[in-house]
Parts: C-alpha cells; sequence; structure tokens
C-alpha cells in the first residue's frame, strides 16, 4: 500500500498565490471542529453540484462534481488541472492558519488501491508546518505536488506565524494515473501491507514496465519473499 509519493507535476505557485491575493469572499470554515484546533477553512473551486459551501465533498453523493463560480478567478489552478487526465472529483483550497492543528484522523476509502487518490499542492507553507501520516513526516514544498493515502491516519500542525494553504485535488484513479504514480521521485509504502496487497501492488507495478515502477516492484518482491520466508518459520 503507497503511504504518499511526490509526482512530476510542475506548476506556478507564485501564481496561485497571486490569485489568492484578490480573494475576499467565499472561504468556508471547516464545520466539523472536533478534528482540529484553531482556524481551519476552505475554498471550494469545484464540488458535488457547484456549491461553495458543499467543502466537504465525502459527504454527498447524489451530485455531479462541478465548477463553482471561483474556479474563473483561478486560471493558474485550471491550467494543472487541465495536466490531470484523470476524472477529476473535487478541488479545493485548505488553509490551516497560523497556530491551528488538524488532529489525527482517517479519510475513509481516499486511497489509490481503492480507486481514488487525493494530491496535495502547497501553495503557501512555512518550515514550521508538520505533515505527519502514518507516524511519517512529509517535506512538503510550495511548488510540489504529492499523492497523500488519505485512509491512513494522518494530521496536520502549522506552529509558523503565516498561514499554509494547500491546493487539494481528489480524483479517480485510471491507467494515466497509474502511469503518473510511476514516475514518482520518491514513495513510500506502508511496511506491514499483507501479501495480497503487496501482490496486487507488484502486478500494477510490472504492467506499468518502466525504470522507476520496475525497482519498485523488484524491492516489493523482496519484502514479499521476506514476509512469506517469515510465515513459513513460524509454522
Amino acid at each position: 500500500m503507497i503511504r504518499y509519493a511526490k509526482l512530476p507535476f510542475l506548476f506556478n505557485s507564485e501564481a496561485v498565490q497571486k490569485e489568492l491575493q484578490s480573494i475576499r469572499e467565499g472561504w468556508q470554515k471547516h464545520f466539523n471542529t472536533f478534528y482540529y484546533e484553531g482556524t481551519w477553512t476552505v475554498l471550494a473551486l469545484r464540488s458535488p453540484g457547484g456549491d461553495t459551501r458543499n467543502i466537504i465533498p465525502d459527504q454527498i453523493t447524489d451530485a455531479d462534481y462541478i465548477d463553482t463560480p471561483m474556479m474563473p478567478c483561478f486560471p493558474t489552478v485550471k491550467t494543472l488541472l487541465s495536466q490531470i487526465r484523470s476524472p477529476i472529483m473535487a478541488v479545493r483550497f485548505l488553509n490551516l492558519q497560523a497556530g491551528a492543528e488538524i488532529k489525527p484522523h482517517r479519510d475513509r476509502e481516499l486511497a489509490f488501491e481503492m480507486g481514488e487518490a487525493r494530491l496535495h499542492f502547497p501553495i503557501i507553507t512555512n518550515p514550521l508546518v508538520s505533515f505527519t501520516i502514518d507516524n511519517k513526516l512529509i517535506p512538503l514544498q510550495a511548488g510540489d505536488c504529492w499523492y497523500i493515502n488519505a485512509n491512513l491516519m494522518h494530521n496536520v500542525a502549522n506552529r509558523g506565524t503565516t498561514d499554509r494553504i494547500h491546493l487539494v485535488v481528489d480524483c479517480k484513479v485510471n491507467d494515466w494515473l497509474k502511469h503518473t504514480m510511476s514516475l514518482a521521485t520518491e514513495i513510500s509504502c506502508k511496511e506491514d501491507a499483507n501479501n495480497a496487497d503487496l501482490s496486487n501492488i507488484i502486478r500494477e507495478l510490472r504492467g506499468l514496465n518502466t525504470y522507476t515502477s520496475n525497482k519498485l516492484a523488484d524491492e516489493l518482491a523482496q519484502k514479499l519473499k521476506d514476509l512469506m520466508s517469515i510465515g513459513t518459520s513460524n509454522n
């Protein structure tokens, strides 16, 4: 199971920052205060029904994803989204303001292996922001793109004096995204994946047949061999 991966997307984070400066309305407070402390706000660019108030997409299941009236304000984001050649669901800016913290939680079934992927594009950040997933700290920098397995336990803290804003895109997994994942410049897999998980991942990686995917498949195949050896010795 993939924990996180740095993907080869190029975009102009400074241009997005300038577009954000002109926006004064539309931000919604995240209403579930059980999951965070401080101020955490959301600006929806694409949501179920195209409503800017629909900031939690997994709670809405009976409406199509449509661009909200805020999307035309962000031409740089539209250019970025045109590079994603898989079905796009929610697109949102998430602003974790200075001193705020998102508590450990899971977004259930939102994972690459389950057919959906969450991509984080850091727009504004600072060195005192920490993003931890499955007890692993991810070095998110402005201008990066990271796949995050949101089905795993994760939490975020902004201990800096400036806001942290990410563009977060949820999309469906298809062959294009599988190929893009194979080009990851950094990737982490959950070590306690069971044998069936590892076998499926290895099969998918072999099918992509790239240098990176084959190298990762070799590493996972060795891990599977070691797990099977341990299992045999315990019988």
